[in-house]
């Protein structure tokens, strides 16, 4: 296939198949946080170390998207992505198979970042490089869906199979999925043999200073750092807070369970995000996004304060919370590659992708710190640290706004900045 846009049904086709391999091969991408209470016992782990665990994933992501998505302004993004994919397969099956502890655990977790690394924004960039403009955004949406049901499928998942078979077993269905997901990608999706705009150099491929001159795209880059730092914190140690407060508010009968709470919320934020792009479309991006990041912030801090004061309440404003976290979600991913230089789309992603999950990796890891630093899970200690990712949203917000990152087209105010 050529490079340039596919016709409307090939692109809803190609947008289809992409959003239901990315569910597959992400499934199990949060089975760690979802069975991470009992791991923590089985294995007696420090709270540091499982969070360790935890951002590992990241940790590896970070190091392997700025080389596997830029590849993409070269390489068929269809061929790198099934890279990816291979790696999450091989990653969950280590985990499953050999695990026995914190080291075990944190080379096959690292490995199953890698593939993330090499499937996530190389699965946008793949329907960007083959569906128009107009059409961009909404496929960013779909995309962005895709990956919040996974991510809250993940959670149920990973209680049912774990409940019923076994952690190993789970780790091994989640193996199975990625497979899948590989067959869909490699005998369904058409390559494209692309060039987004006028070849680059093999030296200027991987020169990231154009990227990073980019005003309008490092702004959406840097909210997109925060945004993920807080929604894989929430992600990331969701279940134990939860579990937490049954336990301190001695509640063992309820129907949301946390693992069913995460799941729900994952879900409820996946709606959110494609209805924040949409808003963001008709009232401004950058209006939705800082209102988005102000009330996520808030959520933070009164969730820290005052949920651990009654299990209902914990669920309630994390039900209220997750959704508010995700709106911005899309919103933010689609402005970078609307505003990102046609032929350095594949590294002004991988910029994106990196800085997001450097505060993935720091999100889970800090909140981990906190809670060892005072003396255990405690009141106080959930309250310090939810009050911390509140401050560092509020931080990212300013950064965002003095920036001042331009609209996409179709959006209100496009024909001036956001």
């Amino acid at each position: 296939m050529g490079g340039g846009p596919v016709g409307r049904s090939s692109a809803a086709r190609l947008v289809v198949l992409v959003c239901a391999a990315q569910v597959l091969v992400q499934i199990g991408a949060f089975f760690w946080p979802a069975l991470l209470p009992g791991m923590i016992d089985l294995w007696a782990l420090t709270y540091s170390e499982a969070g360790w665990i935890t951002a590992i994933f990241y940790a590896a992501y970070i190091v392997a998207v700025p080389i596997l998505v830029t590849l993409t302004d070269r390489i068929d993004a269809k061929r790198v992505y099934l890279t990816g994919v291979a790696a999450t397969v091989l990653g969950h099956l280590l985990f499953a198979l050999l695990a026995d502890g914190f080291w075990s655990a944190l080379i096959a977790r690292g490995l199953t970042g890698i593939g993330w690394a090499g499937t996530y924004m190389t699965g946008l960039k793949l329907l960007a490089d083959q569906v128009d403009e107009k059409l961009m955004s909404r496929a960013a949406a779909g995309h962005a869906a895709s990956i919040g049901i996974s991510g809250a499928l993940s959670f149920a998942c990973a209680g049912l199979l774990a409940g019923a078979f076994g952690w190993r077993a789970a780790f091994l269905a989640a193996a199975v999925s990625a497979a899948l997901a590989w067959l869909i990608i490699a005998l369904a999706v058409p390559g494209c043999t692309h060039s987004s705009g006028p070849p680059l150099s093999g030296r200027a491929l991987f020169d990231f200073r154009p990227v990073l001159g980019n005003r309008s795209a490092m702004a959406y880059a840097i909210a997109y750092c925060v945004h993920t730092l807080e929604m894989n914190a929430l992600r990331g140690w969701g279940v134990a807070f939860l579990g937490f407060v049954a336990l301190e508010t001695s509640t063992s009968d309820t129907v949301l369970s946390p693992t069913a709470t995460l799941t729900i919320l994952g879900l409820a934020g996946t709606m959110a995000s494609v209805v924040g792009n949409e808003a963001a479309i008709r009232l401004g991006r950058r209006r939705l996004i800082s209102l988005a990041m102000v009330g996520s912030a808030a959520c933070a801090i009164l969730l820290g304060f005052v949920g651990s004061q009654s299990y209902l309440l914990a669920v309630g404003l994390m039900l209220i919370y997750g959704p508010i976290v995700w709106l911005d979600s899309s919103s933010l991913t689609a402005g970078t590659a609307g505003t990102a230089e046609p032929s350095r789309r594949g590294a002004t992603l991988a910029v994106h992708s990196m800085l997001g999950y450097i505060g993935g990796f720091v999100g889970p890891l800090a909140v981990g710190c906190v809670l060892d630093l005072g003396g255990g899970k405690s009141s106080a200690a959930w309250a310090a640290a939810f009050t911390l990712i509140g401050a560092l949203m509020l931080v990212g917000l300013l950064a965002f706004l003095l920036m001042r990152p331009r609209a996409l087209a179709g959006d209100r105010g496009s024909d001036a900045p956001a």
